[in-house]
């Protein structure tokens, strides 16, 4: 049984819980992408990791080029408004800086791949992955009969992360965790890991319900790091904006190896700060 959310620092969480060679959830959908957790993990080296989001963008691209994820397992892979995501590609078309393994999904079969393991059952079945070639490049995607009706149904694998990371707008003292806007599969997420940690904007008395949020129980949760702006250069609604010029300007830097390279070491890997902008005022 996991020990009730404990606030602490990032670097503390990231150290006790993301280790080489482990499988590592990074969720957040279009907002509360959990970067300054994800610039953490590279700072502290951790290496020969699987990682797996339901929309992979400029986070993964920073993780696979410096060399540190042997297996992404994914459903769409881009810098979303501006194009390819350099770094990835450049993995998969040449092996630098070492080669990727693959597990591609749709949408629907990653989300449910993560409610299986959420259940802790050992695959989610749907309809879905027909017509397509997924299941010849995947081989935790299998088409099935139903038992009942006979029907051909495809299967997924259950994802179960060794540690999930999220970002989230709100925890209060006693390590509850409360996010609202897009919210993708974070919950989920959450469940299927043997651990987690959540970083948020801010840490408050008792949380209020809002409409159409989800609260994360102590329980759930290993770590809880207070990190305001954590989500950038993605945003966390009501708190900061996405700053749409840096994916514009990451596209260029991630084109080249030694941009990219040099880009990393000055902004990510040589500072334990959030890279950004300050927050915005709400």
């Amino acid at each position: 049984m996991r020990k009730a959310g404990k606030i602490q620092p990032l670097p503390e969480a990231v150290g006790a819980l993301v280790k080489d060679g482990g499988f590592v959830a990074l969720e957040g959908f279009t907002h509360l992408i959990p970067f300054a957790a994800g610039h953490e993990v590279l700072r502290q080296g951790a290496t020969d990791l699987t990682v797996v989001r339901l929309t992979p963008d400029v986070l993964f691209d920073q993780m696979i080029g410096l060399g540190r994820v042997a297996r992404v397992i994914f459903s769409y892979g881009g810098n979303p408004g501006v194009g390819s995501l350099h770094r990835f590609r450049d993995a998969i078309e040449h092996d630098w800086p070492r080669p990727l393994e693959l597990r591609e999904h749709s949408h629907a079969g990653l989300a449910n791949a993560y409610v299986a393991g959420a259940s802790h059952v050992p695959f989610a079945v749907l309809r879905g992955y027909a017509g397509t070639d997924l299941p010849e490049h995947n081989d935790e995607i299998a088409f099935i009969d139903c038992p009942f009706t006979g029907e051909q149904m495809s299967a997924v694998k259950a994802i179960n992360p060794d540690v999930t990371i999220i970002h989230a707008q709100q925890a209060d003292k006693h390590g509850n965790v409360q996010l609202w806007g897009l919210s993708g599969v974070q919950k989920e997420a959450i469940l299927a890991a043997t651990s987690a940690i959540v970083t948020v904007e801010e840490i408050v008395d008792e949380l209020v319900a809002r409409p159409r949020s989800i609260v994360l129980p102590s329980w759930v949760i290993d770590a809880v790091c207070h990190v305001p702006n954590g989500a950038w250069p993605s945003y966390a609604a009501d708190y900061s904006v996405r700053d749409n010029g840096f994916y514009e300007e990451w596209d260029g830097i991630a084109r080249d190896r030694d941009r990219f390279t040099q880009w990393m070491e000055e902004n990510v890997l040589a500072t334990d700060a959030p890279v950004g902008a300050p927050v915005v005022a709400r």
